[in-house]
């Protein structure tokens, strides 16, 4: 997996999240905490949820010392069992600016970096070790996962949606 790979799945990520959010900026209140069946029981938990991984993530690759991940917005430690944003402006907001965040980063690596080992402790204190670019791939696969789920529950209060599709970025 090469730089290359990355910076694509970078720019898909954040295009991807941009057209995502196009529909969710129009969804009400009651809409945007519907209670669904899933483990993530509304859109903004699964928002909530994409933005702690995606900053815990960036979090861990801090030990490569890259300018794009000294930000302020690294200060701060969340707890999985959050659920952020006081409204869909705020989420739209910082989502935005994260995703700055995230394709800096992926343009700031070397073409090196993706081999190189990552080393840290998870949420349970399971130490692990894997290479940065499986990280990489699990934490844009991951956001993938999760914008599906959104999709899905997009759908179901009948918001028409199709912002999945990969190949206009390559």
């Amino acid at each position: 997996m090469g730089k290359d790979y990355f910076e694509l799945l970078a720019k898909y990520n954040k295009e991807t999240n941009n057209k995502m959010n196009g529909i969710i900026k129009n969804l009400s209140e009651a809409e945007w905490n519907k209670e669904f069946s899933g483990f993530f029981k509304s859109i903004h938990e699964l928002c909530s949820h994409l933005f702690i991984t995606d900053h815990t993530w960036l979090s861990r690759f801090k030990s490569l010392n890259l300018k794009s991940l000294k930000g302020e917005c690294f200060n701060k430690n969340y707890s999985f069992k959050e659920t952020l944003f006081k409204n869909i402006d705020e989420y739209i907001t910082r989502r935005v600016e994260f995703d700055a965040i995230m394709v800096d980063f992926i343009n700031e690596l070397t073409v090196d970096d993706p081999g190189k080992i990552l080393k840290w402790t998870d949420s349970r204190e399971t130490a692990h070790e894997k290479s940065i670019g499986v990280c990489l791939l699990h934490l844009f696969n991951h956001e993938t996962h999760h914008r599906a789920m959104i999709s899905l529950y997009l759908e179901m209060i009948g918001k028409e949606n199709d912002y999945s599709n990969l190949y206009p970025y390559g």
